[in-house]
Order: structure tokens, then sequence, then C-alpha cells
């Protein structure tokens, strides 16, 4: 691939980071929203708003959710996105940047969540796990080819070109 290339499909996985990043943010702003709100009341207000069953799975998981959430609970997780969201700018910065610590950090970042991408596609097959897993498969094989282009990329600069390789004499007598 052409360097034209290279900074293309950084800057497409450098987007896809970015946007990461601004969803966590969302998420931290919700969950500070909520901390000094009646969960359970936002629990009934959400079920309510989409039809949800009361008695069904979903609205049990929310309202279990609002019992057991905790105002300091809801703020440590918040910072906790927060963090998450700063590594994904970082991430982003680099990549759009063509860092070369950048592609290290995305191909070993996105190999770390390919075991819990697997275990959610074994446990609920849905197309939604299996775009995730597809995608960050995609993000890694692209990075693992970008690191290791250079890598034998730089083997090869170092070897000498065939007009510069010095034929060893004949030590035999039938001549040249």
């Amino acid at each position: 691939m052409t360097h034209r290339e290279h900074k293309y499909g950084l800057r497409t996985v450098a987007i896809i980071e970015a946007v990461k990043g601004v969803l966590a943010l969302a998420v931290a702003i919700l969950l500070f929203s909520l901390a000094h709100k009646d969960l359970y009341e936002i629990a009934d207000h959400i079920t309510d708003a989409l039809h949800i069953d009361p008695d069904g799975r979903l609205s049990n998981m929310l309202f279990t959710a609002a019992d057991k959430a905790t105002e300091k609970g809801l703020w440590i997780f918040g910072f906790a996105v927060i963090a998450y969201a700063t590594v994904r700018f970082t991430e982003a910065y680099g990549l759009w940047h063509e860092r070369d610590w950048a592609e290290w950090f995305a191909l070993l970042s996105g190999a770390l969540y390919l075991p819990w991408e697997i275990v959610a596609i074994v446990h609920h097959s849905d197309w939604l796990r299996w775009s995730i897993l597809i995608i960050n498969v995609m993000i890694i094989l692209y990075m693992a080819e970008l690191r290791f282009e250079v890598f034998w990329g730089s083997k090869k600069e170092h070897e000498p070109l065939p007009a510069q390789k010095i034929e060893k004499p004949r030590l035999d007598s039938r001549g040249p």
C-alpha cells in the first residue's frame, strides 16, 4: 500500500476511535446527571415510554440496576468512563497523525477485546455482535499489516542490492 492509502486507512480508524470516545463522554454525562435522581422512578418512566413489558427481562434488569446503584457508584463509574474516553481520544489523535505508538496501541487494544467479543457471540449471537467482531478483526489485521510492513520493510532496506553483492572467488581449477 502507498503512504496515501495508509493515511486514509489510519484516519478511518482514528474516526472510529474518536466516535467511541464521544459516545463514552455522552455516557459519562448521563451517569453524572443521574447521580442526584431517583433511579427507580427513571427506570419506571423508561419502561412506560418505550412500552416495555413490566414483567419482562429488560424491565427487570432496569429496576435491579436502579435498586443497586448508588450515587458514589455512579460518580466512580462516570470517571472510569471518562478515562476510557481519554484513551480513545489519545489513540485517535495518534492514528490521525500517523504515530507508530498509536498503531501498536490500536493493534494491542483491539486484540484485547477479541476474547470478550467471541464470548458474547457464543452466548448470544446477533448481527450487532458479529458486526463489532468483524470490524475489530479488520482493524487488527490492518494494524498488523502496517506494523509488520514496517518491520519487514526495514529488513529489506538493510539487505545489499544484487549489484552490491560481492561474489566469492572459486577455489576449484575449472575457472570462471
